[in-house]
């Protein structure tokens, strides 16, 4: 095993509870409702889906990049508050790093809110970190997971990937790696390739190093 690529929202960081406040936050002052029902639609999405899909709801005659930036200053004011790690999230970084193992942050939020994450993770913990800024096409597509090894300059069939939505686990089954799904608000199944584990506690060295054996 080369490398382990992290997601970050509902992976590495209890996340997704506050993006729905900012989304239902969002949607009210554009006049509409929102409910689980709506963000179970952009799960591991793009930011730009997260806006359309939002606009599209509620019909509302807004500048777009407005609306963004309410979502960007919605997250960033909850995360200056504190961010809470996923149980086994922060042993398993540690972990890694003191075996060696290299490391990426893969996510498709952006560089501004990944930045506000690691502020209370840790940047020291990844060598590399990809954001939505950094990628032309975001999660489900592959390009996030390939420009990830491409980086490191390893090969994607020799890194695992660990992630919480069908979207990311399609972007990363895509790029090639091996993936372990945690699954968050969204089920995922077991298939080739991947496994399936009900938290990151019962996720360590010895497993991640098996995939790819």
């Amino acid at each position: 095993m080369d490398a382990v690529l992290f997601d970050m929202d509902g992976l590495l960081v209890d996340t997704e509870e506050v993006w729905f406040e900012v989304e239902t936050e969002v949607v009210g002052r554009l006049g509409g409702s929102w409910g689980p029902e709506h963000q179970e639609q952009l799960v591991g999405g793009s930011w730009e889906r997260t806006v359309a899909y939002m606009m599209e709801l509620t019909r509302a005659d807004v500048d777009p990049a407005l609306v963004g930036e309410w979502l960007i200053d919605g997250m960033e004011r909850r995360l200056a508050t504190g961010v809470v790690p996923m149980p086994g999230a922060l042993d398993l970084l540690r972990d890694l790093t003191d075996n060696g193992v290299r490391t990426a942050l893969v996510t498709s939020s952006l560089r501004v809110i990944a930045d506000a994450v690691l502020k209370a993770v840790g940047r020291e913990h990844f060598e590399v970190v990809v954001t939505a800024d950094d990628v032309v096409r975001t999660k489900p597509d592959p390009e996030p997971y390939l420009t990830a090894a491409a980086l490191l300059a390893v090969e994607p069939g020799r890194c695992v990937v660990l992630e919480d939505s069908p979207n990311g686990v399609a972007s990363a089954t895509a790029a090639g790696c091996r993936v372990v799904a945690v699954p968050s608000v969204l089920p995922i199944s077991a298939a080739p390739g991947r496994l399936v584990m009900p938290s990151l506690v019962d996720v360590d060295l010895g497993l991640l190093r098996s995939l790819v054996a």
